[in-house]
């Protein structure tokens, strides 16, 4: 997922977003380790797109913490 889509969004859809993230890094682990995954590189794709999520959310979460502040 593009990073500019991710800031395009509000803080609950990005939450929601890294929730299935989540679960689909935790099926992708069940099929590799089953033998049964189709492209086992996949996983890392997924944990990079969790990854700029959880950095982008972060980073509004200041953003918005630091404009009360002022």
């Amino acid at each position: 997922m593009k990073a500019s889509k991710l800031r395009d969004m509000t803080s609950d859809e990005i939450g929601h977003e890294i929730r299935e993230l989540r679960e689909q890094i935790f099926r992708l682990r069940y099929q590799v380790g089953s033998g049964q995954a189709e492209n086992p590189v996949r996983i890392r794709y997924v944990r990079r797109d969790l990854a700029r999520a959880l950095t982008i959310l972060r980073q509004k979460e200041r953003s918005v913490a630091v404009g009360s502040k002022a």
